[in-house]
């Protein structure tokens, strides 16, 4: 089994699952982290992007104060290491942010990841080492800054394990220049405070577009929704927006003007103080150089062989955590054991033209779906896709079905019942059946046991 020197590109979710697959497959890892602790963008920052609110001044993490998980706790840890409540915590199935944090702190601390992380550690360039090693494989010069120091080191493989949300996604709209009150995208919202009694459009009906447009109505005096089309606005919008008479649904917008003035596509019009923009971000790795060989195309990544590996490169680049609408962090686990097991030689890959047929292959099935190139990396939740991954590349163990069970639920509760599918479900025998295996709920009494409940081995009692 060879042991290779690798780099990590930052120390989030996917950053830090990537760094105990490569260890445990014998391989050297330094993790590099620009932020003061791990966590990504989990490591909530009340600051915001003040000084530049439509952009990213400086500020990393988007999160807002009060946002709550959209997915499952029972499903949603790493394969062996469930996310079970702790004394002090949000014991809630959907808890607040705060709570994944510390699961995320918790799962470094048990697998002794910390004292392969660099804080404070901004990576500023990743290229090509001139000339092939010795044994014919690239190797990766990554130059790194450290408050005032620069520092420069060769790794034979390098991981990126950023690069979803660091640059907002503004969209052209005549008049915007010009319009004098307040615009910001959601990268830059933490509270509602200052909103209070304000008339504020919230342009975007996605998971920050509900969840912020619901919160800010609870203060402000109207929230406007402007959504691209009427195919965005699931039942569960609808059924949001006839219980608060400060809700409103446009189209999307069609021109500002600088007395405050928005024009929606559909005619209508209001004089407004505020604009939120939640409209996503655009992939972005300015420290990445591969002369060409990696593009990024409205949120396409590529090409990369199954998300992961650029043929070119390969398998000495890779990415770890471009898919989304999948079940995290498992399914970046599965990537990361893959990753670590081909450097380490118990995988291999195909031959170069071979993984680029396979991405052609892909881009075309995606656009005859209908889909566009922005949604590239979207999985939208194939959990029979995540199976056959994780058995086909690395024997990775299938997801219970009673966890699928749960996560189909929990789509259907969120397209159904936004406002309130985080405290209100209700689980069928099947999951109530898994939950107790696992111990998070009490085993019901059997004869032969007494009735002592399990409990999960995880919980300070």
């Amino acid at each position: 089994m060879m042991s290779k020197k690798v780099c990590v590109v930052g120390a989030g979710v996917s950053g830090l699952i990537s760094a105990r697959e490569l260890r445990r497959e014998g391989h050297d890892v330094t993790v590099m982290e620009q932020g003061g602790g791990v966590g990504g963008q989990w490591l909530y920052d009340p600051r915001t992007d003040s000084g530049d609110p439509l952009g990213a001044a400086g500020v990393h993490s988007g999160i807002y104060a009060s946002l709550r998980l959209n997915s499952p706790r029972e499903a949603m840890g790493f394969s062996d290491y469930p996310f079970y409540p702790r004394n002090g915590g949000d014991a809630r199935r959907f808890p607040v942010h705060g709570e994944f944090l510390r699961y995320i702190r918790d799962f470094c601390a048990a697998f002794g990841l910390m004292d392969a992380v660099r804080l404070n550690t901004r990576v500023v360039h990743v290229g090509v080492v001139p000339g092939a090693g010795d044994d014919g494989c690239l190797r990766w010069l990554v130059r790194c800054r450290r408050r005032d120091e620069v520092t420069e080191e060769v790794f034979d493989a390098v991981v990126v394990a950023v690069g979803h949300f660091a640059q907002p996604r503004i969209p052209t709209i005549t008049g915007m220049d010009k319009w004098s009150r307040r615009q910001l995208h959601s990268h830059s919202y933490r509270v509602p405070d200052s909103f209070q009694g304000e008339v504020v459009v919230v342009v975007g009906c996605h998971e920050s577009g509900k969840e912020i447009a619901l919160e800010l109505r609870q203060v402000a005096k109207e929230v406007h929704i402007s959504v691209k089309s009427m195919a965005d606005v699931t039942p569960g919008v609808s059924k949001t927006l006839t219980k608060h008479h400060n809700l409103y649904l446009h189209l999307q917008i069609d021109s500002l003007f600088e007395d405050g003035r928005v024009v929606f596509a559909d005619g209508s019009c209001i004089v407004a103080d505020a604009i939120v923009y939640c409209t996503g971000y655009d992939d972005s790795f300015p420290f990445l150089d591969t002369g060409g060989l990696v593009t990024v195309d409205d949120n396409r990544v590529g090409p990369l062989f199954e998300h992961i590996f650029p043929p070119a490169l390969a398998p000495s680049l890779s990415f770890v955590g471009m898919p989304t609408m999948v079940v995290l962090p498992r399914f970046y686990e599965v990537q990361a054991r893959w990753v670590a097991q081909v450097l380490s030689g118990k995988r291999t890959l195909p031959p170069v033209e071979e993984m680029l047929r396979c991405v052609e292959e892909y881009y075309r099935a995606k656009e005859m779906a209908g889909l566009s190139k922005r949604q590239t990396h979207h999985i939208l939740f194939d959990l029979e896709y995540m199976d056959e991954f994780g058995k086909k590349y690395c024997d990775f163990p299938k997801l219970d079905e009673w966890k699928k069970e749960l996560f189909r639920r929990t789509v259907n509760n969120v397209r159904d019942n936004h406002e309130s599918f985080r405290d209100d479900y209700n689980d069928n025998d099947l999951i109530l059946e898994g939950l107790r295996s696992e111990g998070w709920l009490p085993r019901v009494p059997q004869e032969d046991d007494g009735g002592v409940p399990k409990q999960h081995p995880l919980v300070p009692l």
